[in-house]
């Protein structure tokens, strides 16, 4: 139960903490207005760090099922909802983080389990990966 809580704990850290990372490097506010094709750069960087996000929950968690996947992106839309709700000022990224990014982290969470369900079939069979 431990590593399962920590793999959820890892995978919202991976998208946490790279969505604070292009924001500070960038200067952009996130709840501010900001141009269509900053709007673009971030849904592209989201979506290759949710994917992450997924694929690290999976990882770290050893599951063979995607069911932490959707505990992630249900804490990461929730976060964006309770966010769009308390702040001010433009949603533009907890909309992106709803729609696009905590669907995508099931997306990785299912092509780790794919990929490592592959990799041990072969395993089992004595097969080289």
């Amino acid at each position: 139960m431990g590593r399962k809580i920590i793999s959820i704990i890892a995978g919202y850290a991976v998208f946490v903490i790279s969505s604070l990372a292009l924001f500070r490097l960038s200067g952009q506010k996130p709840h501010a207005d900001a141009t269509l094709s900053f709007m673009i750069l971030t849904a592209v960087y989201g979506v290759v760090f949710s994917f992450l996000a997924g694929l690290v929950t999976q990882l770290v968690s050893g599951a063979k099922d995607i069911k932490l996947s959707y505990i992630l992106a249900f804490v990461l839309a929730g976060f964006a909802a309770f966010s769009m709700f308390k702040s001010e000022g433009s949603h533009w990224t907890q909309i992106l983080a709803i729609l696009i990014f905590a669907p995508v982290t099931i997306l990785g969470g299912l092509f780790f389990i794919r990929k490592y369900s592959v990799s041990r079939k072969a395993d089992k069979n004595g097969k080289a990966r």
